[in-house]
């Protein structure tokens, strides 16, 4: 049978423009179909355009730090309408830059909806078809709301570069990272922030000292984090919005953002119509060389909800490549990812917290921590948010099992520190490990001392 294409793509996010283009360098037909904006939920709707906005709204502090260092800094405020057209042209730059690289790659572009019609068949909005030998879908995710009533009142995270001002009272729903950096963003712009969220505490899965160093900072720099809290209706009430609550009081706002998890971009793509296989969530199944139940329908990135970071599809996206064009059988690695979350103070993190190595853990383990205040702010007399340095270490092994850093730069840190956890570095590798004076970042080689060594079982 002949095809129109080796390979079409449905999705023109990270993950989808770098297989497209790769394929296309190995010489086969590519073409690529996205509905929104090149560049996708990183790009255009979440971490570029989001820690744009964590450095907007560090430069508040700065200017008191400044003063403190001997500079004449006079404050005005910040100008949300000057901030986003600036927002808006990077971006406009950035999805420039991922159409220019398709287009140079040879990948023919089509800027509407495809969905599957069968294995090897894909409608486009335009009422066309279009044949390929493979299909690699990479659509995504998107935020959700959650069903109660007047929802729609409140916004999702897409809609946050897009406000038209910036609410002066803002409450933010939801505990995860989005949630928590959005609280840390807004507060630094000058929002009064109150965070609500169900659980006990935020930023569930990562590690308990971590997170609660997290949150005692953000109550500190002026955020109302109020835990043990939902949200059970919005009414408009003229032009605030009326928040009423799990704990029986009514609350008003200028603006409700939710931060209450993300859904696969599956719906209405076609996939029970190609027999592709979805699980409850809504998110492709795949295998661990990301192929689905058709033999020549792949699928990469948040839509498959396996580890929903760009990176990650992006290495997927190659993993594809290598398996289908390259012949070279690849499965994409999903161990030991470094990841930071940019909340104020920040957080970096690689391996295993220390609730989950001592879940998994058969021998002892020995936790190496510290925390201190910066030197920069310390020498400034400014409010400093603490510094923390952790070692997850197995006793006898001596194998670092997990580095978890919260403070400045800790995401800078983490992506250094992921190598030496990555290889499998012991304990006794960090110590050998001269330290650079004077930086935080010494403190990951200068713990000699474990602060409690803990028993599996105990």
């Amino acid at each position: 049978m002949t095809f129109d294409y080796d390979l079409f793509v449905i999705g023109a996010g990270s993950g989808g423009v770098r297989a497209g283009r790769v394929a296309a360098a190995q010489g086969a037909k590519v073409a690529i179909a996205e509905e929104s904006r090149y560049g996708g939920t990183c790009v255009i709707r979440g971490c570029v355009p989001k820690k744009l906005m964590v450095f907007a709204s560090g430069y508040g502090r700065m200017a008191a730090e400044g003063r403190a260092y001997g500079w004449d800094i006079e404050e005005k405020g910040f100008d949300w309408d000057a901030f986003k057209v600036k927002l808006n042209a990077e971006l406009d730059r950035l999805e420039g830059v991922y159409q220019r690289l398709l287009d140079g790659s040879g990948v023919e572009k089509f800027h509407q909806r495809a969905t599957l019609v069968d294995a090897h068949t894909v409608a486009l909005a335009d009422g066309t078809t279009k044949t390929a030998k493979h299909i690699l879908i990479a659509t995504g995710g998107r935020p959700v709301r959650p069903a109660i009533p007047g929802a729609e009142l409140g916004l999702v995270s897409d809609d946050i570069f897009d406000m038209p001002t910036l609410p002066k009272r803002v409450l933010i729903v939801g505990g995860g990272y989005i949630g928590c950096e959005f609280a840390g963003i807004l507060n630094g712009l000058g929002s009064e922030v109150t965070q609500f969220y169900r659980g006990e505490q935020v930023l569930r899965g990562f590690d308990n000292e971590a997170r609660d160093l997290i949150a005692t900072e953000m109550r500190a720099a002026g955020i109302d984090l109020r835990t043990g809290i939902d949200v059970t209706a919005l009414e408009q009430d003229g032009a605030a919005i009326k928040v009423a609550a799990t704990d029986g009081e009514s609350y008003s706002f200028d603006a409700v953002i939710f931060a209450t998890g993300r859904k696969p971009n599956t719906d209405g793509l076609g996939l029970e119509g190609a027999n592709v296989g979805m699980g409850a969530k809504g998110q492709i199944l795949v295998d661990d060389y990301s192929q689905t139940a058709v033999p020549s329908i792949y699928a990469i990135g948040d839509v498959t909800d396996r580890v929903q970071l760009t990176p990650v599809a992006i290495r997927e996206g190659m993993a594809f490549v290598e398996t289908v064009f390259k012949g070279n059988a690849t499965k994409p690695d999903h161990e030991l990812i470094p990841t930071a979350v940019f909340t104020q103070p920040e957080l970096g993190t690689v391996g295993l917290s220390e609730e989950e190595a001592l879940a998994s853990s058969k021998e002892p383990l020995e936790i190496y921590t510290t925390s201190f205040k910066p030197m920069q702010q310390s020498f400034a007399g400014t409010a400093a948010q603490k510094i923390l340095m952790k070692l997850v270490v197995a006793a006898e092994s001596r194998t670092v099992l997990g580095c978890h850093i919260v403070g400045p730069s800790a995401g800078e840190m983490i992506q250094l520190a992921g190598i030496a956890v990555k290889m499998g570095a012991t304990k006794e590798d960090f110590d050998r490990t001269v330290a650079v004076h004077p930086t935080a970042a010494e403190e990951l080689v200068t713990m000699k001392t474990p602060t409690r060594i803990l028993t599996p079982g105990s």
